[in-house]
């Protein structure tokens, strides 16, 4: 049986979310190949910590591929990339294979790590609410304080303005 996912708060996610400055949320949950995660494991580097609605639909594949294609110059700033979603580990593994993508993805399936990190929302689409994940970026720093939010990201061009920060 997967593990169950755990943080450690660190700011008032109801209350408009972390900011820079404040220490990321630890994160300790499943990745995409079943193995256990810890933020605080990447301690030294920078993590751009990238939240997306749903693995393998068109906003969220734009933005993972745009990431993928800018991994190597990610890595060349001592930076890796990690994506969250509510997937289950078998989507998250599905949809990394299916479009080669070279960074670690979070299965968030409880959506423990997006309400601590303050991005699962109400949403509406066509009239009807629901709960979900805004799609938001975090730089958190080599120390694991937030350097910089990028709040209701546009999948298209995200990753260079990213990369731009690093």
């Amino acid at each position: 049986m997967p593990a169950k996912a755990t943080t450690t708060p660190a700011a008032p996610a109801e209350t408009g979310g972390l900011k820079a400055g404040d220490p990321a949320p630890e994160i300790e949950v499943q990745t995409d190949a079943g193995e256990p995660f810890k933020l605080s494991d990447l301690r030294g580097k920078d993590v751009i910590l990238y939240f997306y609605p749903k693995a393998d639909t068109p906003g969220c594949t734009t933005e993972s591929c745009q990431f993928r294609d800018e991994s190597k110059a990610i890595g060349k700033k001592n930076a890796v990339v990690v994506g969250v979603s509510p997937d289950t580990t078998a989507a998250q593994a599905k949809f990394k294979t299916k479009y080669g993508l070279p960074f670690t993805l979070l299965a968030d399936d409880e959506h423990k790590v997006a309400e601590s990190y303050g991005v699962w929302k109400e949403k509406s689409m066509y009239g009807k609410k629901y709960m979900g994940v805004e799609r938001t970026t975090f730089l958190i720093g080599p120390d694991g304080k937030i350097k910089k939010v990028f709040n209701k990201v546009k999948p298209d061009g995200h990753a260079k303005e990213v990369l731009a920060e690093l």
